[in-house]
């Protein structure tokens, strides 16, 4: 997700600078587009007959995702916000290749809208196996004095309670799957901070506390939570974030010396979704391009 690498490397231009004046962005903007698929990787059935739940699902890390489990043979349920556009592309290529899904437009923040849109996936499928919670905002300051109390109880309401919300409805769903799997999404800024988004970062390092806490919780209920700590992507959230000139060198300071392409962190939820990953639990996985956090 956000970057500010402390890397030595040079930044340099790498894309057109741009930006979104709208939060989280719209994928169909971007120039050039987010991968969200690689072409050289083909389905297995990893997730055959499963159900999964992802929220911020419409674009980004989310659509990669969705298209992954869709591929893997999961039926795939996509909770956005309002970005219809991008909500119906990532929809008309699930079923392009035959896959099944439902999309959902709801407020994570919004405890009444979280067990609405959970019940409509039981009722559309019947079933809940996995659960991503993916859905995040962030609004840069360059000091703690300029984050007001509207900006923090916002941030932390999308990106956290959000989190406790939808998990708790959908627990008693998950519990009566065999396969039963909750990924998050954290971020690299969660373990070495970010000078600029204080707020974001501490509620990303909150998600990393809530993984465990919960891993904890549910190990003896065979259900398996862990997360994944994204570092620079190009996802909207980007565009939709940082000035032109920051996102046009976005990524360029990282160790591979780029941003990572959505598809990227994807096959990281996979793996956790997936029985190649039984014995995990309270775990992160850091797609980040070559970043030591030793977390």
């Amino acid at each position: 997700m956000a970057n500010q690498s402390k890397s030595t490397r040079k930044e340099e231009q790498i894309r057109p600078g741009q930006h979104q004046e709208r939060q989280p962005g719209r994928e169909a903007l971007l120039r050039p587009a987010p991968k969200s698929e690689n072409p050289s990787l083909a389905g297995s059935g990893r997730l055959a007959g499963r159900v999964a739940l992802i929220t911020g699902g419409d674009s980004g890390i989310g659509r990669a995702v969705a298209l992954a489990f869709a591929r893997e043979g999961a039926r795939v349920a996509i909770l956005y916000l309002a970005e219809s556009e991008d909500a119906r592309e990532t929809m008309r290529r699930i079923e392009e290749k035959g896959g099944r899904g439902l999309l959902i437009e709801a407020d994570v923040s919004l405890r009444e809208e979280c067990q609405t849109a959970v019940q409509r996936v039981i009722e559309k499928f019947g079933r809940l196996d996995i659960l991503v919670n993916n859905a995040a905002e962030q609004h840069p300051c360059e000091s703690l004095e300029e984050i007001q109390e509207a900006q923090l109880e916002k941030t932390f309401r999308t990106n956290v309670f959000g989190m406790f919300f939808l998990t708790a409805c959908a627990l008693p769903h998950l519990r009566q799957s065999s396969h039963g799997a909750i990924i998050n999404t954290s971020s690299v800024t969660a373990y070495r901070g970010s000078p600029a988004l204080v707020d974001y970062s501490s509620s990303k390092a909150a998600i990393i506390g809530f993984t465990r806490s919960l891993a904890s919780q549910l190990a003896d209920k065979k259900m398996r939570v862990n997360a994944v700590a994204p570092g620079p992507i190009w996802t909207p959230l980007i565009a939709a974030t940082f000035s032109a000139d920051k996102v046009a060198t976005f990524g360029s300071d990282s160790p591979m010396g780029r941003a990572g392409e959505p598809w990227e962190c994807a096959e990281c939820y996979v793996f956790l979704a997936s029985e190649a990953s039984s014995y995990m639990t309270g775990q992160v996985l850091h797609p980040n391009g070559g970043e030591i956090i030793n977390g």
